[in-house]
């Protein structure tokens, strides 16, 4: 009882604490919004200033609530706190039951195919996931909290993104011998790779997240697990523009943009194959012989020879960089950070790993996780499993770097 009395205590001494808005930097951010947007609304397809509009919602979203998925992972290992799980869950949830009719009946706003993200299972795909979770407990963010937290202008998250982009293009380069000369079951999708259907698939994908998260109770009960710190908020309509937003609502808003970037461009919200391609692009400057590579070959050839603007994840990355660096400023909270030694080596480490694994595993967080789970594949759970595994190890990792993990004694985690 004491310790809610000092979090609601605390709570309200930050909302009293609240920074004032950053006006000239709001400003900056949604001038360059602007400007971006013209420019992609002359020189591009009509998807693109669209995907511009969600990539900043969804940028200004992730910083507003900090959803987090490394944060999530480690605070459920280390002391068995599963608020975080449950959101994702009702994010999964919420995708889900978005995905289905839209998957099934191919809805789309501008007729492109619609596909969902349903890759193979094989070593590929677990010897990537784990130690994509080992590089973001490293690098102190995923994919989506590596863009988000360069808007809030967290100095050594640069460092991560350098080296995330090295690693996704050094992953590239490798990734027929890990998919054609290694184990793999191929795809297998809960709707179409049985008798299930959509509905049927739908069906038992709730009864998971449900499953889950009351596993996640019961462990955080029998654990008497910590709460998650609180974070500068407001109250009333203010909250839409300032301070933290609840992260089960923050949950339902991603899940709803997610489903719009499918019916957009015809596939889910994905980040690390823009990586990928600015990494080759720069790879091909430096005289590699990219076009070579088993991983640009047929369509993606042209994605390779085409402008980086082209490129739909591309924009959507950008724009959440410019989404979080608005809701940023909007708090008041926009500062560039001090980076130690400890978490410059990190950041290098947990960039490489994270990068090289998101391409064995063919995609991160975002892509595989979130994109696959609502896509109804088997991979995106296998995916959280095996990252689940490797945030367990990196647990051991992190304090070699002088960063902290969450102990079971801690007021809140």
């Amino acid at each position: 009882m004491n310790t809610v009395s000092n979090i609601n205590k605390n709570t309200k001494t930050q909302v009293k604490a609240l920074n004032p808005p950053q006006k000239w930097l709001i400003t900056s951010g949604v001038l360059v919004s602007l400007v971006l947007f013209i420019y992609l609304a002359i020189t591009q397809d009509v998807v693109q200033p669209i995907l511009l509009i969600i990539g900043l919602l969804l940028g200004y979203t992730l910083f507003h609530s900090r959803f987090g998925f490394t944060s999530a992972f480690r605070r459920l290992m280390s002391v068995g706190n599963g608020e975080a799980i449950r959101a994702h869950m009702v994010m999964l949830g919420t995708a889900t039951l978005l995905f289905a009719p839209i998957l099934a009946f191919g809805v789309s706003f501008f007729g492109a195919e619609v596909k969902g993200y349903v890759s193979p299972v094989g070593v590929s795909l677990i010897v990537g996931a784990f130690i994509f979770g080992i590089g973001m407990q490293l690098g102190n963010g995923c994919a989506s909290g590596t863009l988000f937290n360069i808007g809030a202008g967290r100095s050594v998250m640069f460092i991560t993104l350098i080296f995330f982009i090295i690693g996704t293009t050094i992953g590239a380069a490798h990734l027929p011998f890990w998919t054609e000369d290694l184990p793999s079951m191929g795809t297998f999708s809960l709707a179409t790779s049985t008798d299930l259907g959509y509905g049927g698939a739908l069906i038992v994908s709730l009864l998971i997240f449900g499953l889950i998260a009351f596993i996640s109770k019961v462990v955080e009960r029998k654990k008497d697990a910590p709460k998650a710190a609180t974070v500068p908020s407001t109250h009333g309509w203010k909250r839409v523009f300032r301070g933290s937003w609840p992260m089960m609502v923050a949950a339902v808003v991603l899940a709803v943009l997610n489903a719009l970037t499918l019916m957009v461009r015809g596939e889910p919200w994905g980040i690390t194959s823009a990586f990928a391609l600015w990494g080759s692009k720069i790879a091909e400057i430096l005289g590699f012989d990219v076009a070579s590579w088993g991983y640009w070959q047929g369509e993606a050839a042209t994605a390779l020879q085409a402008s980086i603007f082209a490129d739909t994840t591309t924009i959507l990355n950008i724009c959440v960089i410019l989404g979080a660096f608005i809701a940023s400023a909007a708090g008041g909270l926009f500062k560039f950070t001090k980076m130690t030694k400890g978490n410059f080596m990190a950041s290098v480490i947990g960039g490489l790993v994270m990068g090289y694994g998101a391409r064995l595993a063919f995609g991160c967080n975002i892509g595989a996780y979130f994109g696959g789970i609502a896509s109804f594949s088997l991979h995106g759970y296998i995916w959280g499993i095996v990252a689940i595994g490797g945030t367990f190890l990196a647990l051991y990792l992190r304090p070699l770097f002088g960063l902290s993990v969450p102990k079971s004694n801690d007021s809140v985690c």
